[in-house]
């Protein structure tokens, strides 16, 4: 028997593929599905089941290629109702993959068809659960994503999350591995630990959700400090349910290279959004006007999805050279499909044609100290638990999260200074409060915790404890 976990950092996401003899199975696979195949093909194994543990909010699952391309079906757990064929399991029914067995137990909680999958190995052994978004590593999965107004809370949710876990986790034996669907840094939860793997013993003694006395403690618990989902969770879930383009179509119709006329020809026809993906370093310096900077490298799907919101949003790509099919793969996770072309050559074409081009003002952090006195305008776009554990004098904070509700209130005479943690964030707030025509400001590079390395500012910086 082999077990691998197949993590993907940017999406705090994993997946797993699972051998025994010449039948593998695949849970939660990812949108792009070649790596997959070319596992089979390498083991000389068949593709038996693709498990889904739920309807994916965070993520578009691969489920429908990996079916087209192997013939194995998919499985979800009772209640699911998908708009495509599929295996719906009983509560507790058995699947066989070479010598091991996979058992479902339908947990419902974070949605209603949640499930978790048992493997039983070779010896009969209960072995490991692969838990989805019922049990994180630390924490559970949220209670507040199916919720649906005059049918179901998110109080009862929880409710049922807590039966879920006490009724069908809890008696597992102590060893049991835990392989859960995300780790920290995901918005499907919000205690994860740094760990992807883990005994299921340790979470019954770290674990905060699984030490409340009661199902109110753990309702109580559980939905303290949730902060609003993504706004394009609810996307994702129907792309999962529904269906959606081949993987293939998307690439392609994405790798659509545009010199400088055709690039600007085809932002005034579909409306595209200017989506540059270089380094904020890179970006500052440079840019096609209105565009707007979401680095590749950083979290850059969950980014987008937060801040484009709709997936059908036609999108017009700059990035580096050669990382024109990256930017298309991981926007397709999240269900960005409309790529209608990149800029070929990137920035520099576009520079070399002589069109017109745009900068944002950024300073280091130590030109930052030099000119901080206690009356400037600060903007901080970090989440409010990280200006909570410290924050600049007199600074404001505003989440990039809700920056569209936050924006149109700045008024555009004063001159303020903005920044995050390191950089990232606060381009990517930059750049769109530029493309709104909001100018007076400077970025600071490098953030907080620049700023606070500089050890130039007074001190102590403001902590807030809760």
């Amino acid at each position: 028997m082999k077990i691998e976990q197949i993590y993907t950092g940017c999406l705090a996401q994993g997946a797993y593929y699972i051998v025994s003899e010449d039948e593998a199975a695949i849970i939660d696979p990812l949108r792009e599905v070649q790596p997959y195949l070319d596992r089979l093909e390498k083991d000389q194994v068949k593709l038996k089941y693709i498990f889904e543990t739920h309807f994916h909010a965070d993520f578009v699952s691969g489920h429908l290629d990996l079916s087209r391309k192997t013939g194995a079906p998919i499985i979800y757990g009772p209640t699911a109702q998908p708009d495509f064929e599929a295996i719906i399991a009983e509560d507790h029914q058995i699947f066989q993959i070479g010598k091991i067995k996979i058992k479902v137990l339908h947990t419902p909680g974070h949605t209603l068809e949640s499930s978790t999958f048992l493997l039983i190995d070779e010896e009969g052994k209960e072995n490991a659960i692969f838990s989805g978004d019922t049990l994180f590593l630390g924490d559970v999965g949220r209670p507040d994503l199916a919720q649906k107004k005059g049918t179901i809370t998110q109080e009862e949710l929880a409710g049922m999350l807590y039966d879920s876990l006490q009724n069908k986790i809890m008696p597992l034996p102590d060893d049991v591995t835990v392989y859960p669907a995300h780790g920290a840094g995901s918005a499907c939860g919000k205690n994860m630990q740094k760990e992807t793997v883990d005994s299921l013993r340790n979470q019954k003694r770290t674990n905060y959700a699984l030490n409340q006395p009661d199902k109110e403690s753990f309702i109580s618990a559980v939905l303290e400090g949730l902060t609003a989902p993504p706004k394009y969770f609810g996307m994702n879930v129907t792309l999962n349910k529904s269906g959606y383009e081949s993987f293939e179509t998307v690439m392609n119709k994405g790798l659509n290279p545009l010199n400088p006329d055709d690039f600007e020809t085809a932002a005034e026809e579909t409306g595209a959004l200017l989506l540059d993906t270089r380094s904020a370093a890179e970006f500052h310096q440079g840019f096609i006007p209105n565009a707007v900077n979401i680095g590749l490298k950083g979290d850059f799907a969950p980014w987008v999805g937060s801040m484009v919101v709709d997936v059908k949003q036609p999108l017009l790509l700059i990035t580096e050279p050669g990382k024109e099919k990256e930017a298309i793969t991981r926007l397709s996770r999240v269900g960005f499909d409309n790529v209608v072309g990149f800029l070929e050559g990137g920035f520099e074409s576009w520079k070399k044609s002589g069109k017109e081009t745009d900068e944002i003002k950024r300073i280091s952090p130590d030109e930052f100290a030099e000119q901080f006195h206690t009356d400037l305008k600060i903007i901080d776009v970090r989440k409010e638990s990280e200006f909570e554990k410290g924050h600049l004098q007199n600074a404001e904070n505003k989440p990039l999260d809700y920056i569209s509700e936050w924006a149109g209130n700045i008024p555009d005479q004063e001159h303020f200074y903005l920044h995050c943690a390191g950089g990232y964030r606060s381009m990517i707030a930059a750049s769109i409060l530029n493309s709104r025509g909001i100018r007076n400001f400077t970025e600071i590079g490098g953030g907080y915790n620049g700023i606070i390395k500089t050890g130039k500012i007074p001190a102590p910086q403001i902590t807030c404890e809760k």
